[in-house]
C-alpha cells in the first residue's frame, strides 16, 4: 500500500487523541482538496473511508483512486503523509498498525519503509486480472 493511502488508514485505526497527529492528517487532507477539489473521487474517497474506517472495500478505494490519480508521485504530499506516519509511529500500537497497512494484499509483501521505491502496481499485472 502506498504511502499517502497508509498514512489515512492509520490514522484512522489509532485513536487520535494528539494535536499534532490531528493537525498532520487534516493538513494531508487539505493539500488533497486543495490540488483534486473538494468534490473529487480522491477526497471523496477519504471522506468515505472516514465513516467507515474499517471497511477493506473503502480502503482499496482510497488506495486505487490515489494510484489513479498518481498522487504518489507529488512530493508534498508524500512528505505530508511520512510526517504523519512519522508521528503515528509513536503511538502505542502505531507501529503495529502501519506495518499490517503496508502489507501488500495482492502479492503478500511488505512495502517496508523505503518509500522511494514504491511501485503501486506490480509489472504484468492490472487490478482486474486478480
Amino acid at each position: 500500500m502506498d504511502p499517502i493511502t497508509t498514512a489515512f488508514v492509520t490514522a484512522l485505526a489509532i485513536p487520535v487523541a494528539k494535536d499534532v497527529i490531528k493537525d498532520g492528517y487534516e493538513a494531508l487532507k487539505a493539500a488533497l482538496k486543495k490540488k483534486f477539489g473538494e468534490e473529487s473521487d480522491v477526497v471523496n474517497a477519504v471522506e468515505q473511508l472516514e465513516k467507515k474506517p474499517d471497511s477493506e472495500g473503502r480502503k482499496s478505494i482510497l488506495q486505487e483512486e490515489i494510484e489513479n490519480a498518481k498522487i504518489y508521485n507529488d512530493p508534498q504530499m508524500v512528505k505530508l503523509a511520512e510526517e504523519l506516519l512519522s508521528k503515528l509511529k509513536e503511538e502505542p500500537g502505531g507501529q503495529e498498525i502501519i506495518t499490517q497497512t503496508q502489507t501488500n494484499t495482492v502479492s503478500d509483501l511488505t512495502v517496508g519503509e523505503n518509500f522511494d521505491e514504491f511501485k503501486p502496481i506490480q509489472e504484468g499485472k492490472n487490478s482486474l486480472d486478480m
